[in-house]
């Protein structure tokens, strides 16, 4: 194929289109994606149509959402942030960089992108390629398990088990948390339970408070880390979680807050809320000057190249490029046995 980006005309218009190929600068490198991975989180509610962003202007220097002033600049182009390639092209000063040099890092769902040297990384040896598609959804979930502030022994509730909910129930058993892993879907709780996790609680039958207070006599969970996005597990969370506990909100939240229920447990229980956020400049206002947001999603494929994280097992359907409108119409209809969707270009 030639180049080709993924454009986005209107919510759920998706298309490939063709592009010219940018030039390549001083201190820059072309590569061919070999893999793109697409978010269920971010991507779909640019795809639905419900991100912030879309009804209204994000202003830097206030940081604050504004009134939008100005039409959505439809068509988006390239959006994406999971990839892998093959370095093609390097400018003449670039030493650390060659052509057939595997990496990984974000430039969108495109079939070729001209970056700078150093904003891609180097694929360890022997590893699959398909695994740093998880670069930066490993690196999301480490944030929130950093946030977390995690120790030894805690008990820590992990609600939500898609990719990134799953990746975090990897992450805090690494980091010697019991977990309890939180989910709807039987397959998700399966995998949870191959990564590590102490229990499972199939959230449309159990009550994950009930249980967690009934494996720590009563106190409730040390820290919960909530990664669906879903108010009704936010609210779980909080119920779940000791006095004067830590909540984790690392979901891309869509909407009104209607199930979040903020006078009741939160309030009387003195819960700590805190957002996870993977772009700012560190996981945690503590961890400022130690860890940045590359050292996370560094320290994440570290672990992914040691085989301490096998996130292989969570791609579950891989397409070719050209049917990308098909692959994001899939992870719209939430069925249970999606998790990753790669883009093979």
């Amino acid at each position: 194929m030639g180049n080709w980006v993924v454009s986005l005309a209107g919510p759920r218009r998706i298309s490939l289109e063709p592009c010219p190929p940018d030039p390549l600068g001083p201190g820059q490198v072309r590569v061919r994606t070999c893999y793109s991975g697409i978010s269920a989180g971010t991507e779909l509610t640019l795809y639905r149509g419900s991100n912030p962003r879309l009804s209204k202007d994000w202003d830097d220097a206030a940081r604050m959402f504004v009134p939008r002033q100005t039409p959505v600049p439809y068509p988006l182009i390239g959006f994406g942030y999971e990839e892998v390639g093959e370095v093609i092209e390097v400018a003449p000063e670039v030493t650390d960089r060659h052509p057939g040099q595997l990496v990984w890092g974000i430039w969108g769902h495109r079939a070729e992108a001209v970056l700078a040297a150093d904003a891609v990384r180097a694929l360890p040896t022997g590893l699959d390629p398909l695994a740093a598609v998880f670069a930066r959804p490993g690196a999301i979930a480490l944030t929130a398990v950093l946030a977390g502030d995690l120790h030894l022994g805690d008990w820590v509730g992990v609600f939500g088990q898609g990719v990134i909910g799953l990746l975090a129930t990897r992450l805090a058993v690494l980091s010697g948390a019991r977990v309890v892993a939180v989910d709807p879907v039987p397959t998700r709780l399966e995998h949870a339970a191959r990564y590590g996790a102490y229990s499972t609680v199939d959230a449309t039958t159990t009550s994950a408070a009930a249980v967690l207070r009934q494996a720590t006599d009563g106190r409730g969970a040390d820290v919960c880390l909530e990664l669906s996005g879903a108010y009704p597990a936010l609210h779980e969370a909080i119920r779940s979680t000791t006095h004067a506990g830590r909540v984790v909100a690392a979901g891309f939240y869509q909407g009104q807050a209607d199930a979040l229920g903020l006078g009741e447990e939160f309030h009387h229980n003195r819960i700590q809320l805190v957002a996870a956020q993977v772009s700012g400049p560190t996981p945690a206002p503590s961890m400022a000057g130690r860890w940045s947001g590359d050292r996370v999603a560094q320290t994440f494929m570290d672990l992914v190249a040691d085989r301490s994280v096998d996130p292989l097992p969570l791609v579950s359907h891989i397409v070719d490029a050209s049917a990308v409108a098909d692959a994001l119409a899939l992870l719209d209809r939430g069925a249970g046995d999606v998790l990753q969707v790669v883009l093979r270009f």
